[in-house]
């Protein structure tokens, strides 16, 4: 079913084609939105919430969605929101009170390779590459993440951050030095297995958003 005929505000459960197409659309968005998620959060769990909720705003208001722009960057702008809303919302509860630092999960290799140096090797650099990216100052970070690990150009990187193309350029240069042009060199094609979203976390987190927005909303007890 075409995603313009879903095009309305889910007022009771959506119907089965309406779950197919949205399941179409996780399956489809996963991976690049939760990347986008994380580069702004930092953290894989708060990033998984942050992509389930945006999941639900947008499907919850999808006739919100005009068509002036493509369906991925309609879908990152709702996850940067949430994610920047709840990065502020975290910054005042660290105020009220101390916590502690979350640490960061790391990631799972692709274990398809059966050399156990190069497998450990990947590891290395890809440790490396998500270390030196978290620690990569806000108004860098989200830019580096878009422009090398997922490839979008200036314009697109431009539009989704609400920033001009020189302001752009001007961030991923000061990143590429902050990071070291000889990280550069070594991170380029396995930078495609980074910050990876697949497997049973995107099943888990495509059902659990199709689960929350099919409750009737008539339902009490219905979030």
């Amino acid at each position: 079913m075409p995603v313009a005929e879903s095009h309305r505000r889910l007022d009771h459960p959506p119907s089965v084609p309406d779950v197919e197409v949205f399941r179409s659309i996780m399956q489809a968005h996963n991976r690049k939105l939760y990347r986008i998620a994380r580069s702004i959060v930092r953290n894989n769990s708060d990033a998984e919430d942050v992509l389930q909720e945006a999941y639900v705003r947008a499907f919850t208001h999808f006739s919100d969605f005009r068509g002036d722009a493509t369906l991925t960057t309609w879908l990152a702008r709702i996850v940067i929101n949430e994610a920047l809303g709840r990065l502020r919302k975290s910054r005042r509860q660290r105020k009220l009170a101390e916590t502690h630092q979350a640490e960061i999960i790391a990631f799972p290799l692709n274990s398809s390779s059966s050399d156990p140096e190069k497998t450990m090797a990947q590891r290395q650099i890809l440790d490396l590459i998500e270390r030196l990216t978290d620690h990569l100052p806000d108004v860098y970070r989200t830019v580096f993440v878009l422009r090398v690990i997922e490839g979008l150009n200036n314009e697109e990187t431009a539009t989704l951050l609400s920033l001009k193309p020189e302001t752009v350029r001007t961030r991923l240069h000061r990143a590429r030095h902050l990071l070291k042009e000889q990280l550069e060199k070594q991170i380029g094609p396995v930078l495609l297995d980074a910050f990876p979203f697949a497997g049973k976390r995107c099943e888990r987190l495509t059902e659990a958003v199709l689960a929350r927005i099919s409750r009737d909303p008539r339902d009490p007890d219905g979030k």
